[in-house]
């Protein structure tokens, strides 16, 4: 396999930089993220499509990886019940090493390949599942482990990767494959990687959501009214909707608990 996102960054000397010169010269390499993830839209399609079906039919998806690509699995997993109101176990992150691996890196915990699978069946991951390993390298143990065992128990498995060839993308039915080049600091993975993980995930669990009837107009209407803030949009949303005061739905959602239910009642 050819590991791009190991090869020497395009700059050197860096510590002789400026501040506005290191600033710059990230801000070049970052420009080029999004036509790399560009350039994968039909494999991302590919995974989506899959991804959706089998949700619709009552399964669940799930993130494993390890380092910063497991933490951006955990962060866009926990952002979707809040987001289109969904239960908390329809899109499951896990992260090499544990919850305890968010905020404090847990040493060679990505090295154990038999671990994942261990970690998936705490949830009961089933034949109606899907699995997404998450690994910028595309050769992280802990996934190609879950990812080949997923397999075995005929779960569908994807991936988002950065090289491409390697045994994570060999592993998944659905790959995807975005070779975003060099890093700016040669080898910072969570820097252009992170930033198109990251990108792919929003992508991927927007559209499942948006194909799960979770998105109506272009509005959230199953958000979690969890801050004032959020009230106020859905309030907003309400009104918008209906063409009625803010005060009457204001009214309406805190009687109904949610823009869809106050936008339906009001409909009627």
């Amino acid at each position: 396999m050819n590991r791009v996102t190991e090869q020497e960054s395009n700059y050197n000397d860096i510590e002789q930089m400026s501040v506005l010169e290191v600033l710059q010269g990230i801000n070049n390499e970052d420009k080029t993220v999004a036509y790399a993830v560009e350039k994968s839209l039909p494999q991302i399609e590919r995974l989506t499509s899959a991804v959706a079906d089998r949700m619709k039919k009552g399964g669940r998806l799930f993130y494993i990886g390890a380092g910063t690509s497991g933490r951006l699995g955990v962060v866009d997993a926990s952002e979707c019940p809040p987001t289109y109101g969904v239960p908390f176990d329809w899109v499951v992150g896990i992260i090499a090493g544990g919850d305890t691996a968010i905020r404090k890196a847990v040493e060679f915990a990505e090295d154990d390949a038999e671990q994942a699978w261990k970690d998936l069946q705490e949830f009961d991951i089933n034949e109606k599942d899907c699995l997404v390993g998450l690994a910028a390298s595309g050769t992280t143990p802990y996934v190609i482990g879950g990812l080949n065992t997923a397999r075995k128990h005929g779960i569908l498995t994807g991936c988002i990767v950065c090289n491409t060839g390697g045994p994570i993308a060999a592993e998944s039915d659905f790959p995807v494959e975005v070779v975003v080049g060099p890093e700016f600091i040669t080898g910072s993975t969570r820097m252009k990687s992170g930033t198109a993980q990251k990108l792919v995930l929003n992508m991927l669990s927007t559209t499942v959501m948006v194909q799960l009837g979770r998105v109506v107009g272009n509005k959230m209407v199953d958000m979690q009214l969890t801050n004032n803030k959020l009230v106020d949009r859905g309030t907003q949303m309400v009104a918008d909707e209906l063409n009625i005061g803010y005060d009457e739905a204001a009214d309406l959602l805190n009687q109904y608990g949610s823009v869809r239910k106050a936008v339906e009642a009001g409909q009627h």
